[in-house]
């Protein structure tokens, strides 16, 4: 691949002391000659050097020429962005395929503001296999991001239900480790003698052939069952020569499994040879549905789910950037032969050359009309629209919700981001709070923060809820309490809020604040608020546990409410949700806290070195089941050291 990396601006800070292109003609005339008629990426940057988007196209300059020619024709998302753009680079490839490929890397490096088209696909899990580690893990997850760039992921699941079925017969049908942490530091569990697992946590298994088990696992998320199936009794029909019946009847119930399994996929066409995917939409004028089949030996063995924005782009845009996204994230092996599509797509050319390219096969996209294609996008197209409507339902009861919430709270608007906050500790020991934020109703993980309390009346043995709370409203708006003292709108800032990209970085203006408790916490919370000069400015009400009561600053009476109401139902949801952050975050510092504790009881091993070991070694049981080789190879353990500590959790050897 050839690259040529051109900057349009080559001098720092020239962007930031003019204004957006959009309206200085002669400056913006002036960048696009730069631009060459070649295929390349370009990226769109802000006044503070922020990437807005980056986009790939076959001739940059036209395609560059027509955001701001055609700015009136653009989607109201997109002419937001032009507005804000104040510089343009740009880079030049060779082809178009290596421009789409260029694309995809920066995408995933910088993840521009704008180049992200899904709303929130949350709701969808994955399946993920740590290949990083030394014995791999897999588990279903939500969250799709990892530290290692080994980690596979498959997905995202729209059949939730169908997938834990999936992965539980996958666990009875191939023995695999079953716990996240070992039951037991000095011998296996019943797993190991159930034959369910191999003994991982007392290395029984070699990584190798771990990992080789693990690879068969895979398969089944890759749609590879009939591939693995012909595998496997080869493997069976070798033992068995062999004379390893023992094996081979291991085989025979991995095979049985698989069976199983099968049954459970439920679209089965005529054609046993088909290998394609079909991907299709539905749409209303605030969320596209989009999902893809993936069709493999003549079975649907996944049905992948993806929102969208469907005012970010055209229906066939969309689903090219959906595939995009898809096929930049799986093996070579998982393109398949064929894709269908619902719409036409704007670039099919380049996807194509690129797919072939990674799959060292041939890839055809086409759109079908009639016969067996044609249906199975018709019955893809018929799935979306069921998500689709599910989703309007979903939104409904949460419009629905917020406006019997705003009615309650004497609000003038139902509140788009509503934050609640709650406080858990154990006597005073590891005190911590949760922040939690919900967007119109549904939670944004993304938002959501921890606090460690710093207070010095919060200690072991001594605890106090109400200066909790009060530290933290002043650490959460002491950025907002700075700006209205300097002289800013308060009132401005929070309509301008609602935009990632605010100059101020003041984006994260909460309609309503929910305190976990009573009277107390409440008056501990407003009095924070009138030290930093805000008490008027946010709308505040606290939740008490015992009765489901709502309160105000106002009044010393709870609201007159129904338990069972719309409004007390989502305050609830987002109390229960702060509740459960903050518990999980206490537990993890009081974790971390018996893992240091533990190991400063070894002579010679400071707090340093703790860190180390535990770095390393991830959790205080694997350090406990490492060798003194394993631990004399980390950075500051030296084989005196490594000794001693071992002999300290080995003391009966």
């Amino acid at each position: 691949m050839g690259v040529k990396t051109t900057e349009v601006n080559p001098h720092p800070g020239a962007s930031t002391s003019s204004g957006a292109l959009l309206h200085n003609p002669e400056q913006l005339e002036a960048r696009l000659r730069e631009v060459p008629l070649e295929p390349g990426c370009y990226l769109m940057r802000d006044r503070e050097s922020r990437i807005l988007y980056i986009g790939k196209s076959k001739k940059l300059r036209s395609r560059l020429r027509s955001y701001f020619r055609g700015h009136g024709l653009l989607p109201p998302r997109i002419q937001l962005m032009v507005r804000q753009v104040h510089d343009i680079e740009f880079m030049v490839t060779d082809s178009e395929a290596e421009a789409l490929i260029l694309e995809s890397n920066l995408i995933k490096d910088n993840r521009p503001y704008y180049n992200v088209l899904w709303k929130d696909d949350s709701s969808y899990p994955y399946v993920c296999i740590t290949w990083s580690e030394e014995y791999p893990r897999i588990f279903i997850t939500r969250r799709r991001h990892r530290p290692s760039s080994e980690d596979r992921f498959y997905g995202p699941y729209v059949d939730v239900g169908l997938l834990r079925t999936t992965m539980a017969l996958v666990k009875r049908s191939f023995p695999l480790r079953q716990r996240p942490r070992p039951l037991y530091r000095d011998r296996t569990c019943l797993n190991f003698h159930m034959g369910r697992c191999p003994g991982v946590c007392q290395q029984r298994i070699s990584p190798q052939d771990y990992r080789a088990t693990l690879q068969n696992v895979a398969m089944v998320f890759q749609g590879r069952n009939e591939e693995l199936q012909r595998l496997l009794r080869e493997q069976m029909i070798h033992q068995a020569e062999d004379l390893n019946f023992e094996k081979a009847a291991q085989i025979r119930d991995q095979l049985h499994g698989l069976d199983r399994l099968t049954a459970h996929q439920k679209v089965s066409l005529p054609n046993d040879s088909i290998s394609q995917d079909a991907i299709a939409m539905a749409a209303n004028d605030h969320l596209a549905c989009i999902q893809l089949f993936q069709v493999r030996a003549g079975k649907l063995v996944a049905r992948l789910g993806f929102n969208a924005d469907p005012q970010a782009a055209t229906p066939g845009h969309l689903l090219q950037r959906v595939l995009e996204e898809h096929y930049s994230h799986v093996e070579s092996r998982e393109i398949p032969q064929e894709i269908c599509v619902q719409h036409l797509l704007p670039e099919a050319d380049v996807l194509t050359a690129w797919l072939r390219e990674k799959r060292q096969q041939k890839v055809q996209i086409i759109m079908p009309q009639r016969r067996q294609k044609a249906e199975l996008v018709e019955l893809v197209e018929r799935n979306a629209s069921f998500a689709l409507q599910q989703a309007q339902r979903a939104s409904q009861e949460h419009q629905l919700a917020l406006e019997d919430l705003a009615q309650l709270l004497e609000m003038d608007h139902p509140p788009k981001r509503i934050e609640g906050y709650d406080i858990s500790h154990m006597q005073g020991s590891d005190a911590v709070a949760s922040q939690v934020v919900f967007i119109h109703g549904l939670a944004a993980r993304q938002h959501y923060r921890r606090y460690k309390l710093k207070s010095s009346s919060i200690a072991p043995g001594h605890s106090d809820d109400f200066m909790a709370m009060a530290e933290v409203m002043r650490r959460r708006f002491r950025r907002w309490s700075q700006a209205k003292a300097a002289g800013e709108d308060i009132r401005e800032q929070h309509q301008q809020s609602s935009s990632p990209l605010h100059p101020m970085g003041l984006n994260d203006w909460p309609d309503l604040v929910v305190i976990d408790g009573g009277k107390g916490q409440l008056s501990a919370v407003m009095s924070a608020l009138h030290q930093l000069g805000l008490d008027g400015d946010v709308k505040v009400c606290a939740l008490a546990k015992r009765k489901e009561q709502v309160f105000l600053p106002s009044s010393p009476d709870p609201l007159g409410s129904d338990g069972d109401q719309l409004a007390i139902l989502l305050l609830r949801r987002l109390r229960d949700e702060a509740h459960r952050f903050a518990i999980s975050y206490h537990r993890q510092q009081r974790q971390d806290r018996m893992k240091r504790s533990r190991l400063s009881e070894i002579p010679g091993l400071g707090p340093k070195r703790s860190r180390k070991l535990l770095s390393n070694f991830q959790s205080l049981s694997a350090i406990q089941l490492a060798s003194a080789e394993e631990m004399a190879q980390v950075d500051g353990i030296g084989p005196a050291l490594a000794q001693q500590i071992w002999e300290f959790f080995h003391p009966q050897c």
